[in-house]
């Protein structure tokens, strides 16, 4: 492609998301639930606060937790929070005091994520949007945590200076992701079913 087609691109997201909220299994090329979180580097402890039935929608491709604490206070927004796992342990993490917010571009996972998260007795909330669109005040986050979703989004550098934006001063962004090592062939850089795979 040598433009983004951005409608194109979602299109093909959601059309993978919307089975993604029904089950990840058979979706991905990689382990998925609590092997998956296992295979990642979750602490075995950290996913104690997760109910099986929840845990069962794990997909991410990453550990965000390994990258820095999240402490009790905090308020943290998950970008692309899927079926809300991570946002069920960044809840758990912030505790009483702090506050975990999600956003997905996908209605039917946001949908799961709030399901999920009832499921768990979490506290946090979560809305559908875009990452290149935060519907989030300036300066309103001390954590972004992200896993395995930026690199589904068109406009990247939009997407990050979104984040950028929502970090109260001194906060940090803790993302794992899918980058690329080499640049893909002709045909799977102008696939749009590429973008989801």
């Amino acid at each position: 492609m040598t433009s983004i087609d951005v409608d194109g691109v979602r299109d093909a997201v959601r059309k993978k998301y919307v089975h993604v909220a029904r089950t990840p299994e058979g979706r991905f090329q990689y382990p998925v639930g609590r092997a998956g979180a296992l295979a990642v580097g979750y602490d075995p402890a950290l996913l104690a606060a997760v109910p099986e039935a929840v845990l069962s929608f794990f997909c991410g491709v990453g550990n965000p937790f390994a990258l820095g604490a999240i402490t009790a206070g905090d308020a943290v927004l998950d970008v692309g929070c899927g079926a809300g796992i991570d946002l069920v342990i960044a809840q758990h993490l912030a505790g009483p005091r702090g506050r975990a917010s999600g956003v997905d571009l996908i209605p039917e996972m946001a949908d799961r994520a709030r399901l999920n998260v009832g499921l768990a007795g979490a506290a946090a909330d979560v809305v559908v949007g875009a990452a290149e669109a935060l519907p989030y005040d300036d300066g309103t986050f001390d954590v972004v945590i992200s896993n395995g979703s930026f690199n589904l989004s068109p406009l990247k550098a939009q997407s990050f200076g979104e984040v950028w934006r929502v970090l109260r001063p001194g906060g940090r962004l803790q993302c794992a992701d899918i980058v690329l090592q080499e640049a893909l062939p002709p045909e799977v850089a102008n696939s749009l079913e590429a973008w989801s795979e």
